[in-house]
């Protein structure tokens, strides 16, 4: 087998392990809390599985469709995201104070997941039109984040700070590996900076967030008690953990157990041993993701490639980093296996798109 044909296997071996621990530590973080609020113990299991197999034929129909045919989709993709954006403003169903879903009857829909994705493409076919005068100050930050801009500021306004910030280092990261210049995307980086200040002063609940992440036991049973209980489960594993489904943090005690704080769970049931097998995985994706972008035979397919990697990554990092307190809580699942049906079916369609690039790569470098 060649080796650049190589990387699909890894990285579609990757996904698989990584959703089918999702699966399982799905179901082990959300059983009792399940049982105790709806008299159903797989009812979240369930949900996740049918997205799952959603997810799949997704995966299935990107994996074998042409990457480079997107390239005529771009715009009527971003004006689809733009609307569905626009319309959970309206007409989106409120959870935690945050308006983020649109209702499709049984199930809910994220935009701002999709949002993720179709950044990435509409940079990926930005920068491949553009790469002669992407050195230029208005052509490469200015333009560009016109679009970008504007999707963030869509998302803010549901709430949502976690989204936003990922959107933002990833186009900024895209754009300079895109041959912007340094100082153009540091323009950038520090015009954002009073924005995001001021948009945590504005809000009560996003400064008491920082204020509990520089010291949480300031309050032990008020803002500070998820990231306690969190560092507590962690420390309870140990190096092999308690064993799978024992978990004494996921009995009501830990909110968010099965969405933003699984990580948690799974250092308390599998101890050192499990929390540094999911890094690992998420590196190989990183190195796997990688390769595949550095070996595309176009610049369109190298951006996707490594805008999807790097957006996946970059999540899992700072998923993880709010479970041990390294950051403040953003409000971000950990790919592939919390809970959360928007998120996993975008992001096995992105693995199928990036799958796809890896189907025509230039050759071993």
């Amino acid at each position: 087998m060649d080796r650049t044909k190589s990387f699909n296997s890894q990285i579609f071996m990757i996904m698989s392990i990584l959703i089918s621990i999702g699966l399982v530590m799905v179901y082990s973080s959300s059983a009792i809390m399940s049982n105790f609020k709806y008299g159903n113990s797989t009812l979240f299991l369930f949900k996740q599985l049918i997205w799952v197999l959603v997810g799949t034929v997704s995966f299935v129909i990107f994996s074998y469709y042409d990457y480079n045919k997107l390239r005529n989709y771009i715009v009527p993709i971003l004006v689809a995201t733009i609307f569905l954006l626009v319309l959970v403003l309206l007409f989106g169903k409120v959870v935690g104070g945050a308006k983020r879903w649109l209702r499709f009857g049984p199930l809910s829909f994220q935009p701002s997941e999709l949002a993720k994705l179709t950044t990435i493409l509409f940079l990926a076919w930005y920068i491949d039109r553009r790469k002669s005068k992407i050195k230029n100050f208005k052509e490469g930050l200015i333009k560009p984040f016109m679009i970008v801009g504007f999707i963030l500021l869509l998302i803010f306004a549901e709430h949502d700070l976690g989204i936003p910030f990922l959107i933002f280092v990833t186009t900024i990261i895209i754009l300079f590996i895109g041959g912007a210049r340094f100082w153009h995307v540091s323009c950038a980086v520090l015009a954002i900076v009073p924005v995001v200040a001021f948009a945590i002063i504005k809000e009560p609940y996003r400064l008491k967030r920082f204020i509990t992440f520089l010291n949480p036991w300031a309050d032990p049973k008020g803002s500070g008690y998820q990231l306690i209980q969190s560092l507590i489960a962690m420390g309870s594993g140990g190096l092999w953990g308690v064993g799978l489904g024992k978990s004494t943090i996921k009995m009501l005690f830990l909110p968010e157990a099965h969405t933003d704080f699984i990580f948690p769970i799974i250092g308390e049931e599998f101890g050192l041993f499990g929390t540094s097998v999911i890094i690992i995985l998420f590196v190989l994706l990183f190195y796997y993701g990688t390769k595949v972008a550095i070996n595309s035979k176009n610049l369109f397919g190298s951006i996707i490639a490594f805008g999807i990697t790097l957006t996946i990554t970059l999540q899992a990092i700072i998923n993880m980093s709010v479970s041990v307190g390294l950051v403040p809580t953003k409000g971000l699942s950990l790919p592939f296996i919390s809970f959360g049906g928007s998120s996993i079916l975008i992001m096995m369609t992105s693995m199928g798109i990036l799958i796809n690039i890896g189907k025509q790569l230039k050759g071993p470098n």
